[in-house]
């Protein structure tokens, strides 16, 4: 009687254990799937946060603008300026352009960052030869300068507006 009590009881461990281990992989593949599947849900929610963080808050600059300098007493010289958006960026350009005519030429170089309708930071270098000024003589602004607009963003000014020789120069982007 104790060796079938036994057997019994060997059978039924035996039975049950089989079962546990087979149930046990069928959780792991269905944990599986799970996390799979969040992680899909994850990354689409990421993917729609970041093109809603590099979509601009303000008006997209993006492409070529006239670009111009006049001071006191100088003619006024025209040159173009282009504005590329930084992929993944809200609001930020690199900027590059310049005016020639002659001897005379202004350089600019950098990023912007647009941080408002009617204001934007320019980080990178203006750098201007003009006749009038100094014989000509080589004038950079280095750093970060403001520019701003009065008319509704049609056209924005520097701001750091006095050149090397003491004198003031209107550099103006147009859009």
């Amino acid at each position: 009687m104790k060796k079938t009590l036994i057997i019994a009881i060997a059978g039924i461990l035996t039975f049950s254990c089989s079962k546990k281990e087979s149930q046990k992989t069928d959780n792991n593949s269905d944990s599986t799937k799970t996390v799979d599947s969040i992680n899909e849900a994850r990354t689409k929610i990421n993917d729609s946060i970041k093109a809603l963080n590099s979509k601009n808050r303000f008006r997209d600059f993006s492409g070529s603008h006239k670009f111009v300098y006049q001071n006191d007493s100088s003619p006024k010289y025209s040159g173009s300026i282009n504005f590329t958006k930084i992929e993944g960026e809200r609001d930020n350009y690199t900027l590059s352009g310049d005016i020639k005519s002659g001897k005379n030429s202004v350089i600019l170089k950098g990023f912007v960052q647009v941080l408002s309708p009617k204001s934007m930071n320019f980080t990178g270098e203006i750098t201007q030869s003009i006749s009038e000024n100094d014989n000509g003589k080589s004038y950079t602004r280095k750093g970060t300068k403001t520019f701003m607009s009065k008319d509704g963003g049609k056209t924005y000014r520097l701001q750091d507006m006095v050149n090397g020789s003491g004198f003031v120069d209107y550099i103006d982007i147009h859009f």
